[in-house]
Protein backbone atom coordinates (compact mmCIF):
# COMPACT_ATOMS: atom_id res chain seq x y z
CA UNK A 1 0.00 0.00 0.00
CA UNK A 2 1.34 3.56 -0.97
CA UNK A 3 1.87 5.78 2.08
CA UNK A 4 -0.74 8.63 2.33
CA UNK A 5 -2.18 10.77 4.92
CA UNK A 6 -5.54 10.47 6.20
CA UNK A 7 -7.06 13.24 4.72
CA UNK A 8 -6.10 15.97 2.61
CA UNK A 9 -8.01 19.23 2.40
CA UNK A 10 -7.07 22.79 0.61
CA UNK A 11 -9.84 25.21 0.89
CA UNK A 12 -10.35 28.31 2.91
CA UNK A 13 -11.67 28.23 6.47
CA UNK A 14 -9.89 24.76 7.02
CA UNK A 15 -8.14 26.22 10.25
CA UNK A 16 -11.62 26.78 11.64
CA UNK A 17 -12.51 23.00 10.87
CA UNK A 18 -9.65 21.79 12.48
CA UNK A 19 -11.45 20.46 15.41
CA UNK A 20 -13.62 18.45 12.94
CA UNK A 21 -10.17 16.60 12.21
CA UNK A 22 -9.03 15.88 15.55
CA UNK A 23 -12.17 14.58 16.65
CA UNK A 24 -11.34 11.47 14.18
CA UNK A 25 -10.24 8.58 16.73
CA UNK A 26 -7.79 7.95 14.32
CA UNK A 27 -5.87 10.55 15.20
CA UNK A 28 -6.73 10.92 19.03
CA UNK A 29 -9.00 8.60 20.77
CA UNK A 30 -8.83 11.00 23.90
CA UNK A 31 -8.53 14.36 22.73
CA UNK A 32 -5.30 15.37 23.88
CA UNK A 33 -3.70 16.94 21.67
CA UNK A 34 -1.17 19.81 21.44
CA UNK A 35 -0.79 22.45 18.95
CA UNK A 36 2.16 24.16 17.86
CA UNK A 37 1.78 27.65 16.11
CA UNK A 38 5.18 29.89 14.28
CA UNK A 39 5.99 33.23 16.15
CA UNK A 40 4.00 35.83 13.47
CA UNK A 41 0.33 34.82 13.59
CA UNK A 42 0.30 32.82 16.63
CA UNK A 43 -2.74 34.85 17.99
CA UNK A 44 -4.63 35.21 14.89
CA UNK A 45 -4.23 31.43 14.58
CA UNK A 46 -5.15 30.30 18.38
CA UNK A 47 -8.11 32.79 18.12
CA UNK A 48 -9.73 30.89 15.50
CA UNK A 49 -8.77 27.17 16.53
CA UNK A 50 -9.54 27.63 20.07
CA UNK A 51 -12.99 27.48 20.22
CA UNK A 52 -13.14 24.12 18.34
CA UNK A 53 -10.15 22.70 20.12
CA UNK A 54 -11.34 22.84 23.65
CA UNK A 55 -8.48 21.66 26.35
CA UNK A 56 -5.33 21.54 23.61
CA UNK A 57 -2.21 23.40 24.83
CA UNK A 58 -1.40 25.75 22.24
CA UNK A 59 2.73 26.33 22.13
CA UNK A 60 4.67 28.75 19.95
CA UNK A 61 7.61 27.48 17.60
CA UNK A 62 10.39 31.00 17.94
CA UNK A 63 12.28 29.58 14.55
CA UNK A 64 12.43 26.36 12.46
CA UNK A 65 15.59 25.42 14.84
CA UNK A 66 16.85 22.26 15.60
CA UNK A 67 16.88 23.95 19.05
CA UNK A 68 13.23 24.83 19.14
CA UNK A 69 11.94 21.44 17.82
CA UNK A 70 14.15 19.37 20.33
CA UNK A 71 12.22 21.83 23.06
CA UNK A 72 8.82 21.13 21.88
CA UNK A 73 9.52 17.11 21.95
CA UNK A 74 10.55 17.35 25.30
CA UNK A 75 7.42 19.63 25.92
CA UNK A 76 5.09 16.66 23.88
CA UNK A 77 7.24 13.82 26.08
CA UNK A 78 6.23 15.39 28.83
CA UNK A 79 2.75 16.16 28.27
CA UNK A 80 1.72 12.42 26.93
CA UNK A 81 0.16 14.32 24.13
CA UNK A 82 -1.59 11.51 21.35
CA UNK A 83 -0.75 14.27 18.69
CA UNK A 84 0.58 17.53 17.86
CA UNK A 85 -0.55 20.12 15.29
CA UNK A 86 1.49 22.08 13.42
CA UNK A 87 0.38 25.48 12.00
CA UNK A 88 2.54 27.60 10.03
CA UNK A 89 4.83 27.85 7.25
CA UNK A 90 7.64 25.78 6.44
CA UNK A 91 9.81 26.59 9.54
CA UNK A 92 6.64 25.88 11.69
CA UNK A 93 5.70 22.77 10.24
CA UNK A 94 9.15 20.90 10.06
CA UNK A 95 10.19 21.72 13.79
CA UNK A 96 6.86 20.10 14.57
CA UNK A 97 7.49 17.18 12.31
CA UNK A 98 10.73 16.87 14.05
CA UNK A 99 9.27 17.32 17.86
CA UNK A 100 6.68 14.67 16.61
CA UNK A 101 8.85 12.16 15.98
CA UNK A 102 11.74 12.65 19.17
CA UNK A 103 8.07 12.41 21.14
CA UNK A 104 6.75 9.98 18.78
CA UNK A 105 3.27 10.61 18.22
CA UNK A 106 1.65 11.52 14.74
CA UNK A 107 1.58 14.95 13.23
CA UNK A 108 -0.85 16.73 11.44
CA UNK A 109 0.46 19.49 9.40
CA UNK A 110 -1.94 22.87 8.79
CA UNK A 111 0.01 25.02 6.00
CA UNK A 112 -0.78 28.79 5.84
CA UNK A 113 1.91 29.46 2.63
CA UNK A 114 2.96 27.53 -0.15
CA UNK A 115 6.39 27.47 -0.03
CA UNK A 116 7.79 24.66 -0.85
CA UNK A 117 7.29 20.86 -0.12
CA UNK A 118 8.22 20.09 3.26
CA UNK A 119 4.07 19.81 4.05
CA UNK A 120 3.89 16.17 3.48
CA UNK A 121 7.81 15.62 2.38
CA UNK A 122 9.37 13.10 4.90
CA UNK A 123 12.72 15.26 5.38
CA UNK A 124 12.53 18.20 8.17
CA UNK A 125 15.03 21.24 6.82
CA UNK A 126 16.06 22.92 10.70
CA UNK A 127 18.56 25.33 11.35
CA UNK A 128 21.55 24.15 14.00
CA UNK A 129 25.22 25.75 14.50
CA UNK A 130 26.81 24.53 11.47
CA UNK A 131 24.15 25.83 9.54
CA UNK A 132 21.66 24.23 8.02
CA UNK A 133 20.45 20.48 7.70
CA UNK A 134 17.72 17.97 6.72
CA UNK A 135 16.49 15.13 9.33
CA UNK A 136 14.31 12.34 8.77
CA UNK A 137 10.94 12.04 9.91
CA UNK A 138 7.60 9.91 9.44
CA UNK A 139 5.47 12.11 6.95
CA UNK A 140 1.78 14.06 8.50
CA UNK A 141 -0.79 12.15 9.51
CA UNK A 142 -3.39 14.59 8.01
CA UNK A 143 -2.70 17.38 6.00
CA UNK A 144 -5.08 20.78 5.55
CA UNK A 145 -4.40 24.46 3.76
CA UNK A 146 -5.77 27.23 4.54
CA UNK A 147 -6.35 29.28 0.95
CA UNK A 148 -7.43 32.23 4.03
CA UNK A 149 -4.05 32.43 5.08
CA UNK A 150 -2.14 31.33 1.91
CA UNK A 151 -3.35 34.69 0.42
CA UNK A 152 -2.10 36.41 3.15
CA UNK A 153 1.10 35.12 3.22
CA UNK A 154 3.87 37.65 1.37
CA UNK A 155 3.83 36.88 -2.39
CA UNK A 156 7.38 36.26 -2.44
CA UNK A 157 6.49 32.91 -0.36
CA UNK A 158 3.61 31.45 -2.22
CA UNK A 159 5.79 32.56 -5.97
CA UNK A 160 8.53 30.02 -4.21
CA UNK A 161 6.70 26.95 -4.00
CA UNK A 162 6.18 27.12 -7.72
CA UNK A 163 10.30 26.90 -8.23
CA UNK A 164 10.27 24.14 -5.61
CA UNK A 165 7.79 21.65 -7.47
CA UNK A 166 9.09 22.77 -10.60
CA UNK A 167 12.73 21.46 -10.11
CA UNK A 168 11.23 18.08 -9.88
CA UNK A 169 11.76 17.92 -13.38
CA UNK A 170 15.65 18.09 -13.21
CA UNK A 171 15.51 15.97 -10.09
CA UNK A 172 13.78 13.40 -11.72
CA UNK A 173 16.25 13.99 -15.01
CA UNK A 174 19.31 13.65 -12.25
CA UNK A 175 17.50 10.13 -10.66
CA UNK A 176 17.39 8.45 -13.74
CA UNK A 177 21.25 9.59 -14.88
CA UNK A 178 22.22 7.70 -11.21
CA UNK A 179 20.09 5.19 -12.46
CA UNK A 180 21.93 4.71 -16.05
CA UNK A 181 25.42 5.28 -14.99
CA UNK A 182 25.78 3.71 -11.70
CA UNK A 183 23.07 1.03 -11.42
CA UNK A 184 21.25 3.39 -8.92
CA UNK A 185 17.72 1.83 -8.12
CA UNK A 186 15.02 4.30 -9.25
CA UNK A 187 11.04 3.93 -8.79
CA UNK A 188 9.22 4.70 -11.38
CA UNK A 189 6.42 5.33 -9.33
CA UNK A 190 7.99 8.29 -7.60
CA UNK A 191 9.36 9.69 -10.24
CA UNK A 192 5.88 9.58 -11.85
CA UNK A 193 4.37 11.81 -8.99
CA UNK A 194 6.61 14.13 -8.82
CA UNK A 195 6.45 15.05 -12.47
CA UNK A 196 2.81 14.87 -12.36
CA UNK A 197 3.41 17.42 -9.38
CA UNK A 198 5.34 19.43 -11.74
CA UNK A 199 3.47 19.45 -14.96
CA UNK A 200 0.30 20.18 -13.14
CA UNK A 201 1.62 23.58 -12.52
CA UNK A 202 3.59 24.27 -15.76
CA UNK A 203 -0.02 23.64 -17.29
CA UNK A 204 -1.72 26.40 -15.89
CA UNK A 205 -1.93 29.66 -17.43
CA UNK A 206 -3.36 31.12 -14.03
CA UNK A 207 -1.10 32.54 -11.02
CA UNK A 208 -1.18 32.69 -6.77
CA UNK A 209 -4.07 35.50 -6.88
CA UNK A 210 -6.74 32.12 -8.28
CA UNK A 211 -7.90 29.77 -5.52
CA UNK A 212 -7.98 26.96 -8.62
CA UNK A 213 -4.33 27.81 -8.62
CA UNK A 214 -3.32 27.65 -5.27
CA UNK A 215 -5.11 24.40 -4.83
CA UNK A 216 -3.53 22.79 -7.68
CA UNK A 217 0.22 24.23 -6.48
CA UNK A 218 -0.87 22.74 -2.93
CA UNK A 219 -2.13 19.35 -4.37
CA UNK A 220 1.41 19.21 -6.02
CA UNK A 221 3.55 19.92 -3.29
CA UNK A 222 1.89 17.20 -1.38
CA UNK A 223 1.80 15.06 -3.80
CA UNK A 224 6.03 15.85 -4.21
CA UNK A 225 6.24 15.37 -0.97
CA UNK A 226 4.42 12.00 -0.74
CA UNK A 227 6.91 10.87 -3.85
CA UNK A 228 9.78 11.20 -1.60
CA UNK A 229 8.60 8.86 1.05
CA UNK A 230 7.87 6.48 -1.61
CA UNK A 231 11.23 6.49 -2.81
CA UNK A 232 12.74 6.58 1.04
CA UNK A 233 14.88 9.51 -0.16
CA UNK A 234 14.35 12.91 -1.60
CA UNK A 235 15.63 11.80 -4.81
CA UNK A 236 12.39 12.90 -7.13
CA UNK A 237 12.76 16.14 -5.55
CA UNK A 238 15.96 16.86 -5.10
CA UNK A 239 19.26 17.13 -7.52
CA UNK A 240 21.49 19.10 -8.73
CA UNK A 241 19.20 21.99 -8.57
CA UNK A 242 18.93 21.82 -4.81
CA UNK A 243 22.64 21.30 -4.17
CA UNK A 244 22.97 24.30 -6.15
CA UNK A 245 20.58 26.37 -3.82
CA UNK A 246 22.44 23.94 -0.29
CA UNK A 247 25.62 25.55 -1.63
CA UNK A 248 24.19 29.37 -1.92
CA UNK A 249 22.46 29.64 1.47
CA UNK A 250 26.04 27.97 3.00
CA UNK A 251 28.08 30.58 1.44
CA UNK A 252 26.11 33.45 0.75
CA UNK A 253 23.00 32.77 3.48
CA UNK A 254 19.76 35.49 2.99
CA UNK A 255 20.59 35.61 -0.64
CA UNK A 256 17.32 34.71 -1.64
CA UNK A 257 14.35 31.76 -0.32
CA UNK A 258 14.04 27.54 -1.11
CA UNK A 259 12.22 27.55 -3.91
CA UNK A 260 13.56 30.77 -5.91
CA UNK A 261 16.65 29.22 -5.71
CA UNK A 262 15.60 26.01 -6.86
CA UNK A 263 14.21 26.90 -9.83
CA UNK A 264 17.38 29.15 -10.71
CA UNK A 265 19.21 25.52 -10.10
CA UNK A 266 17.00 23.83 -12.48
CA UNK A 267 17.28 25.98 -15.09
CA UNK A 268 20.87 25.94 -14.48
CA UNK A 269 21.02 22.23 -14.81
CA UNK A 270 18.94 21.97 -18.11
CA UNK A 271 21.18 24.29 -19.75
CA UNK A 272 24.22 21.89 -18.36
CA UNK A 273 22.14 18.95 -20.09
CA UNK A 274 22.20 20.98 -23.12
CA UNK A 275 18.02 20.40 -23.42
CA UNK A 276 16.97 23.64 -24.65
CA UNK A 277 13.06 22.55 -24.78
CA UNK A 278 13.24 21.99 -21.10
CA UNK A 279 15.09 25.17 -20.22
CA UNK A 280 12.60 27.12 -22.18
CA UNK A 281 9.87 25.59 -20.41
CA UNK A 282 11.16 26.16 -16.95
CA UNK A 283 12.33 29.93 -17.72
CA UNK A 284 8.97 31.16 -19.42
CA UNK A 285 7.46 29.01 -16.02
CA UNK A 286 9.41 30.81 -14.16
CA UNK A 287 9.14 34.20 -15.25
CA UNK A 288 5.12 33.41 -16.06
CA UNK A 289 5.14 33.61 -11.62
CA UNK A 290 8.13 36.87 -11.03
CA UNK A 291 10.23 34.33 -10.21
CA UNK A 292 14.28 34.76 -10.73
CA UNK A 293 15.75 32.97 -13.54
CA UNK A 294 19.32 34.40 -13.84
CA UNK A 295 22.21 34.42 -10.96
CA UNK A 296 21.53 38.43 -10.95
CA UNK A 297 18.47 38.52 -10.49
CA UNK A 298 18.89 37.23 -6.85
CA UNK A 299 22.20 39.55 -6.68
CA UNK A 300 24.76 36.77 -6.79
CA UNK A 301 27.58 38.24 -9.62
CA UNK A 302 28.98 35.34 -12.21
CA UNK A 303 31.63 34.45 -9.77
CA UNK A 304 29.42 33.66 -6.46
CA UNK A 305 27.32 31.70 -8.84
CA UNK A 306 30.16 29.56 -9.78
CA UNK A 307 31.60 29.88 -6.28
CA UNK A 308 28.21 27.95 -5.48
CA UNK A 309 28.41 25.42 -8.26
CA UNK A 310 31.86 24.25 -7.53
CA UNK A 311 30.79 23.45 -3.46
CA UNK A 312 27.38 21.85 -4.79
CA UNK A 313 28.20 18.66 -5.40
CA UNK A 314 29.68 18.86 -1.78
CA UNK A 315 26.47 19.42 0.07
CA UNK A 316 24.76 16.01 -0.95
CA UNK A 317 28.24 13.71 -0.86
CA UNK A 318 27.29 10.57 -2.40
CA UNK A 319 24.48 12.30 -4.89
CA UNK A 320 24.85 11.45 -8.47
CA UNK A 321 23.48 14.70 -10.69
CA UNK A 322 24.78 16.15 -13.33
CA UNK A 323 27.07 18.00 -11.63
CA UNK A 324 29.03 14.96 -10.60
CA UNK A 325 28.54 13.51 -14.25
CA UNK A 326 30.06 16.69 -16.13
CA UNK A 327 32.82 17.09 -13.46
CA UNK A 328 33.76 20.37 -14.49
CA UNK A 329 36.81 21.99 -13.15
CA UNK A 330 36.22 25.40 -12.06
CA UNK A 331 37.06 27.69 -14.69
CA UNK A 332 34.64 25.63 -17.26
CA UNK A 333 31.73 25.80 -15.03
CA UNK A 334 32.62 29.85 -15.01
CA UNK A 335 32.48 30.01 -18.68
CA UNK A 336 29.12 27.38 -18.46
CA UNK A 337 28.14 30.37 -15.99
CA UNK A 338 28.62 32.94 -18.31
CA UNK A 339 27.07 31.02 -21.40
CA UNK A 340 23.76 30.50 -19.19
CA UNK A 341 23.33 34.10 -18.77
CA UNK A 342 23.86 35.19 -21.81
CA UNK A 343 21.39 32.51 -23.03
CA UNK A 344 18.59 33.23 -20.08
CA UNK A 345 19.09 36.67 -21.40
CA UNK A 346 17.92 36.27 -24.97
Amino acid sequence: MLPAPLTMEVRRGAIAQLGSLLADSRVATSGRVAVAVGAGQGDKITSIVAPSLGEARVFRVPDGSVDAAVTLGADLRKGAYEAVVGIGGGKTIDATKYAASLAGIPMVAVATNLSHDGICSPVASLTHDGGKGSFGVPMPLAIMVDLDFVHDAPSSLVRSGVGDVVSNLSAIEDWQLGNAERGEPIDGVACAMARTAAEAVMGRSDSIESDAFLTVLAEALILSGMSMVIAGSSRPSSGGDHEILHAVDQLFPGTSNHGELAGIGAAFCFFLREDERRLGQVAECLRAHDLPVSPADVGLSVEQFTEAVVLAPATRPGRYTILEHLRLSEAEIRDRVEDYVRTIGR
